[in-house]
């Protein structure tokens, strides 16, 4: 059977894959994207980063979360929630995710092809679905197969009483208790949304601090508030066995320090590894590394021409936004499409526990550690007028300046609509701006967005004159 040509074939429907084959289709190339599943939009559309964060506002909504803060009563579940009032939003929200993805390919005039795609060499592939076994050839070839959740060996993935971050979602019954082995992103999220719904949470991690990139004031914040939800922290503990019993019955997970936890639901977030194993990639030349990541340069060519990676599958940041970014460029290089050369070299971070918390920059200990001269300017929510309007009483937003010049090099925020409000500060970021940019703007009152110029002028006041007003 003849091969069918085309300039672009990405393998992915995940962010990465959609916006790599839209990039080329707009400037009128010719694409196919090859999806081997029967739902388009990859891990973020339907298993990760939509579903959770669906689920997160979902929880919040059904406790009274925020309500309780806002009228003083409490609003919590008047009854026990079900995994149908659960999941049915999450359902929603997907499912239009997946309809406007089909909706952008058709408009690009994009090919989606169903089946497994493997190499057969660098430039021709073999995909096998429902409809039989196609070849497809194409000068250029976009990997974003993404990632999936680790399963370490100890844990017995086929009972329905352990679940990784895809099984979450599928749960045939609310917990009672949960006992969530890995405190990192995905871990402490998952950890906050039941909390919240009145789930007897505890975590297990083998470091002893949370989330470790964030800035320690931060973190130390967020740990707190998880405390508040209920949520106990087992730390400098790694879980050595993990005992399911035949019948009805609690998990038990013994640990490293020979305590013992028992949960009626054990999800397990030990990191992720890249969908390589089934490309045929040695067929390519191209040899994955740890985890099954795809090595890549600055434009994300691999070391055979054509051959393009983005995305989860070549591994950290592994963001969905970075993921966008990155097949832009890659597709832009391959192209000569002149369009994007770069993905920015400041990232915003957006951690959906309870309460969010986005970062972009430097931190405290990274400024130190670079010996840095800084101050910091530090508003506060619950001085905010809409942040008392939403009832947030933790919260706040710090912005780091170098002292010498008062150029910004750090935001961070805590509190609701984080990843939202870091955008403003993102900007000024790549913009190498001062305080003096929140200085001239004017911000709309009330919005959280006056915090900017609070913590500006906190931070220009102790450069000035070595104190806080």
């Amino acid at each position: 059977m003849d091969a069918a040509a085309y300039d672009l074939i990405v393998i992915g429907s995940g962010p990465a894959g959609e916006k790599g084959a839209l990039t080329a289709a707009y400037f009128g190339k010719r694409v196919a994207l090859v999806e081997k599943n029967v739902l388009v939009g990859g891990a973020v559309a339907n298993t990760g980063t939509l579903p959770s964060k669906t689920l997160r506002e979902t929880a919040l909504a059904l406790s009274g979360f925020r309500a309780r803060e806002l009228y003083g009563v409490d609003l919590s579940l008047g009854r026990e929630a079900t995994v149908a009032d659960f999941m049915h939003h999450e359902k929603s929200v997907a499912a239009n995710e997946r309809a406007r993805i089909h909706q952008y390919l058709h408009q690009q005039h994009v090919e989606l092809i169903h089946g497994a795609a493997s190499f057969v060499e660098a430039h021709t592939l073999r995909v096998s679905g429902p409809g039989g076994e196609r070849t497809l050839r194409a000068g250029t070839i976009l990997v974003a197969t993404g990632s999936s959740p680790f399963r370490p060996p100890e844990f017995a993935f086929a009972d329905d009483r352990i679940c990784d971050s895809d099984q979450i979602l599928h749960l045939a019954r609310m917990p009672k208790t949960m006992a969530v082995v890995g405190a990192g992103v995905i871990g402490s999220e998952y950890a906050c949304t039941f909390a919240a719904l009145g789930v007897e949470v505890h975590v297990v991690d083998g470091r002893d601090r949370l989330l470790p990139m964030l800035d320690a004031e931060v973190s130390s914040t967020l740990l707190k508030a998880m405390g508040d939800l209920g949520i106990v922290f087992h730390w400098k503990e790694n879980v050595t066995a993990c005992d399911v019993p035949k019948g009805p019955g609690d998990v038990t997970l013994r640990l490293s320090s020979g305590a013992t936890l028992t949960a009626d639901t054990v999800l397990v977030a030990a990191g992720r590894t890249s969908n390589t194993e089934t490309l045929g990639l040695d067929a390519a030349g191209v040899t994955p590394g740890k985890r099954g990541l795809i090595p890549v340069d600055a434009q994300y060519r691999t070391n055979i021409q054509g051959i393009y990676a983005v995305g989860d599958v070549i591994g950290a940041p592994a963001l969905a936004a970075t993921g966008v970014e990155q097949a832009r460029v890659a597709m832009s290089h391959a192209f000569d499409l002149g369009f994007k050369s770069e993905v920015s070299p400041i990232l915003p971070y957006g951690i959906y526990t309870i309460p969010e918390v986005s970062m972009a920059g430097e931190t405290e200990e990274s400024l130190r550690e670079r010996m840095i001269d800084y101050v910091a300017g530090k508003a506060l929510y619950r001085e905010n007028a809409r942040g008392q309007i939403i009832g947030d009483r933790s919260g706040f937003l710090k912005l780091l300046f170098r002292r010498s010049d008062m150029k910004l090099l750090g935001i961070h925020v805590i509190g609701e609509q984080a990843s939202e409000l870091i955008h403003v500060g993102l900007a000024a970021l790549l913009m190498d701006a001062g305080w003096d940019l929140f200085n001239r703007i004017c911000f709309n009152y009330p919005t959280l967005g006056v915090m900017y110029q609070r913590a500006a002028y906190l931070a220009a006041a102790e450069a000035r004159l070595g104190r806080r007003d």
